[in-house]
């Protein structure tokens, strides 16, 4: 699915990322932890294609294409998809409207607006939160169902989400997990979190961790939870 070989990254001259080779699977479900400030967002929006982000060195291939000097919109028209920490508000535009410009006609607008109803059901995202302007008003845990929803629209196959669970209570920590579990089919979910939260509620299939812009170590579901309990300085 998504393969980096050798990826430094850097921002204002400083190298964030160092020396970074990893390969993400179909079909599998893997999450990035570590510290603040360690370089897993510097990731996931070097991967977005952010500009001002710059690969020192390595190379990207998704779907077995180079994609290293791809431009972020075209990345996301290949399949890839990043939601923010913090969701912006978008005042004046519904979720119908952002993303009926997002698919660009590639949808009838009546079938796109049941397919959001449906998955809004879903999601347990109150109707309301739907016709008012894009996130305004609402808490964090209802952007990040938003955020979720827009995943699901466009329908990308190589997922990150970064810090999802932030500010989200159990509730809908469970709805959403529940909503990733039985849609993956066929896409790779990239979880970046501070801790293991959302990890009771959906079983990765491999976690990473970074620290200091490098991966040292790898392991499944009882790494997270050796972190929970020992924290960071135990690896």
């Amino acid at each position: 699915m998504l393969t980096l070989k050798k990826l430094s990254v850097s921002i204002s001259n400083k190298t964030i990322i160092k020396d970074i080779s990893l390969n993400f699977e179909k079909n599998k479900v893997y999450v990035l932890m570590g510290p603040n400030g360690c370089g897993k967002s510097t990731l996931a929006l070097t991967l977005m294609g952010h500009p001002l982000y710059k690969i020192k060195s390595g190379t990207v291939y998704f779907d077995d294409k180079n994609i290293t000097k791809l431009e972020s919109d075209k990345r996301a028209g290949a399949g890839i998809f990043l939601s923010f920490q913090s969701p912006l508000s978008l005042s004046g535009v519904s979720v119908f409207s952002l993303l009926r410009t997002a698919i660009a006609g590639k949808k009838d607008p009546l079938a796109l607006r049941e397919e959001i109803e449906k998955i809004a059901k879903q999601l347990k995202i109150k109707k309301e939160l739907l016709e008012r302007s894009f996130n305004e008003g609402s808490s964090g845990g209802e952007k990040k169902k938003l955020e979720l929803l827009q995943a699901s629209i466009l329908n990308p196959k190589f997922l990150m989400f970064d810090e999802i669970d932030t500010g989200v209570d159990v509730d809908a920590l469970k709805t959403m997990a529940k909503f990733m579990e039985k849609n993956k089919k066929g896409k790779t979910y990239l979880i970046i979190t501070h801790y293991n939260r959302i990890l009771k509620y959906i079983r990765p299939d491999e976690v990473l961790v970074m620290m200091e812009g490098k991966i040292v170590k790898k392991g499944d579901y009882k790494l997270a939870e050796e972190i929970e309990k020992n924290g960071y300085q135990s690896i």
